[in-house]
């Protein structure tokens, strides 16, 4: 169940949006803020409170990359391997963030402190390769500057 905080913006955004089936991408956002990820029984929640289809919400929880399905590590690195970030050498940062971190790709550690995960282009193709590590963005990754960026973070 959503806090009362958070019903309370639903309802605002209700204000503002045509129809419920438009709120399927803020409440999803809400859910994910205050459950961590997006479980299946959180589908079947938002989808009876928006009075939209299971599937319409499977679909959108499936098709967006910034929903989780599982829970993630409290670092959630989203390392780019499209065509630019591949061309630039975004497979030896794979390789490095699966070294320094101890974890796979798609995975998360044993301490929960990283989650790592592969994702189509983000937009950077000029300044790849490049990651995302929350609402973070860090373009033009070397190793090294890859091993400052985590150390930052621990």
């Amino acid at each position: 169940m959503f806090t009362e905080k958070n019903l309370q913006r639903i309802e605002d955004l209700k204000k503002r949006y045509p129809t419920t089936q438009a709120l399927t991408l803020p409440v999803l956002w809400i859910a994910q803020e205050q459950f961590g990820f997006i479980s299946e029984e959180t589908m079947k929640y938002v989808a009876r409170l928006l009075d939209v289809s299971f599937g319409h919400i499977l679909g959108v929880v499936t098709f967006y990359t910034m929903f989780n399905q599982k829970p993630t590590g409290k670092h959630h690195v989203e390392v780019c391997t499209n065509v630019s970030c591949m061309l630039r050498g975004s497979g030896k940062i794979v390789e490095h963030l699966e070294r320094r971190l101890g974890v796979k790709m798609g995975g998360t550690s044993s301490d929960r402190k990283w989650t790592l995960t592969e994702v189509e282009c983000m937009g950077s193709c000029g300044t790849a390769p490049m990651l995302a590590i929350g609402e973070e963005y860090y373009e033009n990754l070397t190793t090294a500057k890859l091993d400052h960026i985590i150390e930052d973070l621990k």
